[in-house]
Formats: C-alpha cells, structure tokens, sequence
C-alpha cells in the first residue's frame, strides 16, 4: 500500500503560510482607501485597505500609531509601508503597517507643510514692508486672460481711475509659471533701479484646485517673493486658499478684487471725505473771522489816539513828581524836629549824676558778687566735708585705723585664709601706719 503523507495540523498549516508570506513577500508599499477604522483602548489601528476589486485587512500597532501625524478617516486614500502576514488563529491574510501617509492630495499637502516649515525656518515668511498708498505704479503679474486680471482691473477703474497700472503677462499654472514669475520679478526689481516710479507688484491668479495653485508653492518662487526689492502684495485662489507666495508676500489679499481694494483708496470715499473737511473748513474759517471782528472791535474800543496817551502819562508824571516833593519835604521836617527833640533832651541830662549813680549800681553789683561767692563756696566745704566723712567710713585704712592689718603674698596678693600660706613664706602687712615683712611659723586653726 502506498505510503499516507504527512497530516499537518491546523496551526502548524497557519504558521508554514505565514513564514511563506513574510519570506517571500516581505516589506512591500500599498496604496488605498482606508475602511473599518477601528481605535480599540490598546492605541493599536485596526483597518481594511481596499479598491475597487479588492480588500486586505491591516494593523498598525500602537508604537507606529503615534508616528502617524494625519488622522486616520474613513475614505482616505493613502500610501502605506507594511509587511505581509498571518494572523494564526484565526488564519486572516493581513498587512502589519510599519507608516501610513496621505497619498495623492495627501501628499501635495504633505510636501506643502514640510516645504512651510523649512521656509519658515529660514525666514522667508518675515516680511512684512507697507505698501505705499496709493501707489504711483502698480505692477501686475498674471494671466492676460484670466478672471482675476479682469477683475482687479474693473476694481482699479471703479476706485482709483489714476492708477498707473502695467501687466505683466505670466502663466499662472503649470510648470512653466513658476520660472516665467521668478524671472518676471528678477526684471522688474532691475528696472527698478531705473524707474523709481514703481511702488509695488501684485502677484495675482483666481481660485482652482490644489493642483492648479501649485505653482504658487515653488519654493523659489517664494525665495524671489522674498528678495524683492518692491513691496510685493500676493492674492492668489479664493479666501480660503493659501499658497507659499502668500506668506513670503508683505501683504496677502484673500482675493484678487480684496487686494485692488487694498492697494488703491476709493475714490468716492475720499470725494465724501473732501467734502466734509471742505464744510469743516468753512466753518471753521467763518467761527475765525467772527470771533476775530469781535475781538478788533473790542481792541479799538479800548484804543486811544497816541498824543491822547502822552498827555495822560505827562499829567500822571507830573502828579507823581509832586506827591514825591511833599514827602521828601514833610520827611526832611520830621527828622529835623526829631534831632531837635534829642538835642535837648541830651542838654537836660546831668552827666556827673548819671555817672555816680552807673558806680553805685556797679559797687552793688560787686557786693552781691562777693557774698553770692562765699555762699557758694561754703555749701561746697560742707558737701566736700560730708564727702571725706563717708569715703573715710568705707576706707580699708579706717579699718585699719582701728588695729586691723592687710596681709599680703610676695605678688601683693591679698590673703584671706591661713591655708594660702606656707609656713616659712614670707608674707607683708600693711598697718594704719607703715608696713611690716613678717615670716609665717605655721599655721593655726581659728
């Protein structure tokens, strides 16, 4: 009988299928659209990749998951990194995601961020000059035949008819407008230098898809934006579309009629505007001319003729020349009266007696000194005396005075005890009159 092959269980039929798989398809890129977005509590992704005739289930574990900076939605279509699997126990064919990007408009939108962000770094997007206003020549770079120029121009003619306004022709789509633009700035910034009359470019296409702005997101186009000599203002697409262009810009517009409104004042505004200075004016200069005759009309009432004037001040001279001459005079008679007035009291006074009675008060003087002395000079005796009497009650020598003696060591050391001596030290005293060097026998106990 023929020999039975090999029965192979199920998990061991799941695990040859997976090493198959991961060895012979390994790592490969997917592009999709995203389905079944699962987000569990593990942090994991889990979601079906599919297109129009086929599916795969996928995983993308929670480590990757946070290297995914794009939400993951429903109907997404994405580009994805991934090795091809197994899920064993339950035999799913599966594709392990390792990195997920956005594809097709993804990655315009990708490519533009990371280009925004490189810019940005660098500084391009700094500028920020004012634009004259108005201007004296406006530059335009667009189309010749687009809506945008069409509009900004009815804008310009409605608002400001005396703008001076040059196109320049440029293609605003394809791979041709970048260079043509960049090279479009490169000649006017040099006639610049020529024409001192240019004041500011405008950079201008209508709205399309992403695609079809893109044009505006040319990095070197963003780098010419920014070396341009002139203030360059950018109004590129609809409102909400914004370009690299309009952020190296000094000023965007979010429209092209938005940014003819910018650049030029309206003219029906400021013909209002004239107006109402005009009648302010007016009636300024009116309340002036009013307030001013009420003024002169005052001023004369309050002038008078000049010869009318000097007699006025002659008359006040003269009066002032004579009330001085009445009080130099009654002055002049009242010191002379009182000098008279002191002469005789001078001559009334009897200079012998005033001078005995000046010497009597002296010699009083000196009497009540001499006595106010010795008062004084006997309350200090009693005080010195009172003073002495109790010095000499706390005096060591009134103690000794009484037959007591101070004994005292060779370093004159006063000693108190008998048991601070030696017997044969020799020790001193001191007595109420003299001293005496005595020798110590021995000492006794009291």
């Amino acid at each position: 009988m023929p020999e039975m092959p090999k029965t192979l269980s199920v998990s061991q039929l799941n695990q040859r299928a997976k090493q198959t798989l991961e060895r012979d398809v390994g790592e490969v890129w997917v592009e999709g659209e995203l389905s079944n977005v699962s987000r569990p509590a593990s942090g994991h992704v889990y979601f079906t990749l599919k297109d129009d005739r086929a599916q795969i289930r996928c995983a993308l574990f929670r480590q990757r998951a946070r290297f995914v900076s794009a939400p993951m939605r429903d109907g997404d279509q994405v580009k994805l990194r991934g090795r091809v699997s197994l899920f064993e126990p339950r035999g799913d064919y599966q594709l392990i995601a390792e990195a997920v990007q956005a594809a097709g408009l993804g990655e315009l939108l990708a490519a533009f961020e990371r280009l925004k962000a490189q810019l940005e770094g660098e500084g391009v997007f700094a500028n920020a000059r004012p634009l004259p206003f108005p201007p004296r020549k406006i530059l335009i770079l667009s189309s010749a035949t687009g809506a945008a120029i069409r509009d900004v121009l009815a804008v310009l003619e409605t608002r400001w008819p005396l703008a001076d306004v040059t196109l320049i022709p440029v293609p605003v789509q394809g791979v041709e407008a970048a260079p043509a633009m960049i090279s479009a700035l490169a000649l006017l910034n040099r006639q610049a230098r020529l024409d001192p009359e240019q004041d500011v470019i405008l950079v201008t296409r209508g709205g399309g898809s992403l695609e079809d702005l893109w044009a505006f997101n040319n990095e070197h186009l963003a780098r010419a934006i920014f070396h341009s000599r002139l203030p360059v203002m950018s109004a590129v697409g609809h409102e909400v579309d914004v370009t690299l262009a309009d952020f190296a810009a000094d000023v965007r517009a979010p429209t092209p009629s938005a940014a003819a409104e910018h650049l030029v004042p309206d003219q029906h505004t400021l013909t209002r505007q004239l107006e109402q200075l005009e009648n302010r004016l007016h009636r300024a200069m009116q309340a002036r001319l009013e307030r001013d005759s009420q003024r002169l009309d005052t001023l004369r009432a309050r002038l008078r003729h000049p010869g009318e004037q000097l007699e006025h001040q002659r008359q006040h001279l003269t009066t002032l020349t004579q009330r001085l001459q009445r009080a130099m005079q009654q002055t002049l008679t009242r010191q002379k009266a009182q000098v008279v007035q002191l002469e005789r009291r001078l001559s009334s006074q009897d200079m012998a007696r005033l001078h005995r009675a000046e010497q009597e008060y002296v010699d009083q003087l000196q009497r009540r000194l001499g006595k106010a002395m010795q008062r004084a000079l006997e309350v200090r005796r009693v005080r010195l005396n009172s003073a002495a009497r109790e010095l000499n009650a706390i005096s060591p020598l009134a103690v000794l005075g009484r037959g007591y003696a101070i004994a005292q060591d060779e370093k004159g050391q006063v000693i108190r005890r008998a048991d601070d001596t030696q017997p044969g030290q020799k020790i001193k005293l001191k007595l109420a009159e003299g001293r005496l060097s005595v020798e110590v026998k021995r000492r006794l106990k009291s």
